[in-house]
């Protein structure tokens, strides 16, 4: 829960302390220092700074929820748990943007990932399926909103899955 900035800082910190201890002749407190340094390392890569965004998106502090998502330079290498949050909200900060091709890419990347929740999913469907009625492709539309219907939803889900295909046009 750490931005890059201050990971660097306690690395550097750590690093001196790692060189104060091997020259202190302590050895297992070397050892502790430079496993705490490999997982400060670890987690940069794997866990990054999503929570911390996603408690920034939570407040609807876009701003800053960008700014720590920009922080985040390799987001393929974030684990499964992280990356599909990291996607979700990347997709909506483009919507907010209007950057269409950008929030869909985000999109059908986060809902090939597993969430914790179904209705998570859902609403991930649901994006796809507005975004895809913006650009006309009824097809798509209908597709979305078939693999919504397919989860499980709460009754607001559900009323936007109703209002999507209302929207459809029958001839099309």
């Amino acid at each position: 829960m750490m931005t890059s900035r201050t990971r660097a800082v306690v690395l550097v910190g750590a690093f001196l302390l790692l060189v104060w201890a091997i020259y202190d002749n302590s050895y297992q407190l070397a050892v502790m220092i430079g496993g705490a340094m490999g997982y400060l390392t670890w987690s940069h890569y794997r866990e990054g700074t999503v929570f911390i965004a996603s408690q920034a998106f939570q407040q609807q502090d876009y701003e800053k929820t960008r700014r720590l998502l920009a922080d985040i330079k390799r987001p393929d290498y974030l684990r499964k748990g992280r990356r599909n949050y990291y996607e979700f909200m990347s997709g909506n900060l483009a919507l907010k943007a209007e950057d269409y091709d950008a929030a869909e890419r985000h999109f059908q990347i986060a809902s090939r990932l597993p969430f914790r929740r179904p209705n998570d999913k859902a609403i991930i469907l649901v994006n796809l399926a507005n975004i895809n009625l913006r650009k006309k492709d009824f097809e798509r539309v209908r597709a979305y909103v078939t693999l919504a219907r397919k989860l499980e939803v709460t009754s607001r889900v559900a009323q936007i899955i109703n209002k999507i295909e209302n929207e459809i046009p029958k001839d099309q």
